[in-house]
């Protein structure tokens, strides 16, 4: 009788023990799955149901033999419950070392980009030298419709534009034609619009202005919502201005300016319309043109860009 009440005595005692024992591990594993749900949308941001299977299967567990005490199967969960948390807190400490260098990346991708817009802006920064005025045969003029920025009571720039070609000069000399036949190597950046752009670039500078044109052209007509369509087609006019087409790129510098007016190179093809106006003998539309650039663009041209409208307007003696 003693025995029987002394087991009675110790059921009682271990009883709570054990149900206490499995309430803390249900609560461990409630918050464990509350975790894992958290890295499958850091995984799968907006993936809904997308959720990674297990790689390593659970052990398979034998299946106790009748008054086989219950605290050593809650013992082996709670071991695997602590390796499970252990394994949650190792893939936490990758997600974030891989989202912190993903971020490293792509700061240094950024840097780099506005590195190379500041060196390609500051290449094509200096406009080309003014000739004097004077040409031995005139050109036809024509006055397209305006493009809605002009200020009340002035004509458009448009009114600038030749409307045929020209003879043009013939392009090159013994140095510019070495710089023709050096290679000119392609850019791969990964980004189509920019590597076509910066091909083109490189042929302007290398002097290969035939080819240039063909490439600037190209990069217009292939990419014209880019930001470098705006670039091709201001250097597509200098390409002209250089080879000795001013006529052709007086209109190369509108066209810039009309199709693309919040471009970034809409300013400078302003004033080198007006400046290929000058080298046309068209004095009195490039200085309207002058007055157009200042119209639109005051408020955003530096102190450089104004400083080439003045001289501008000294070499077509504008009023």
């Amino acid at each position: 009788m003693r025995n029987l009440l002394l087991a009675g005595v110790a059921a009682v005692l271990v009883l709570p023990a054990a149900v206490s024992a499995q309430s803390n591990v249900e609560g461990r594993v409630t918050k464990l799955e509350s975790e894992m749900r958290a890295v499958q949308r850091k995984v799968f941001p907006g993936g809904a149901g997308q959720y990674v299977q297990p790689q390593v299967s659970a052990p398979q567990t034998q299946v106790q033999a009748a008054g086989v005490p219950a605290t050593s199967a809650l013992a082996d969960l709670t071991s695997r419950v602590t390796s499970l948390e252990e394994q949650m807190a190792g893939l936490t400490g990758q997600i974030e070392q891989n989202g912190h260098r993903v971020r490293q990346m792509q700061d240094q991708f950024d840097a780099y980009k506005r590195a190379t817009d500041a060196r390609l802006k500051a290449l094509e920064a200096g406009p080309a030298p003014i000739a004097p005025a004077g040409q031995s045969t005139p050109l036809a003029m024509s006055v397209p419709a305006g493009t809605g920025q002009t200020r009340p009571g002035r004509t458009s720039a448009a009114t600038a534009i030749a409307t045929g070609d020209t003879a043009a000069t013939p392009a090159g000399s013994g140095a510019a034609n070495g710089a023709a036949n050096a290679a000119v190597d392609k850019p791969a950046t990964g980004d189509a619009a920019e590597d076509a752009y910066l091909y083109g670039y490189r042929l302007w500078a290398a002097k290969r202005y035939s080819e240039a044109e063909i490439q600037l052209k190209k990069v217009v007509a292939d990419y014209p919502k880019s930001r470098r369509a705006s670039y091709a087609q201001n250097l597509l006019g200098r390409t002209y201005l250089d080879s000795g087409k001013p006529s052709l790129a007086s209109m190369a510098f509108y066209e810039n300016y009309k199709k693309f007016p919040d471009g970034e190179r809409a300013p400078d093809s302003l004033l080198y319309l007006g400046q290929a106006l000058t080298k046309l003998n068209k004095p009195a539309d490039a200085c309207k043109v002058y007055d157009e650039l200042t119209d639109v663009y005051g408020a955003k041209l530096s102190a450089t860009m104004k400083g080439h409208v003045e001289t501008g307007r000294v070499a077509a003696k504008c009023k």
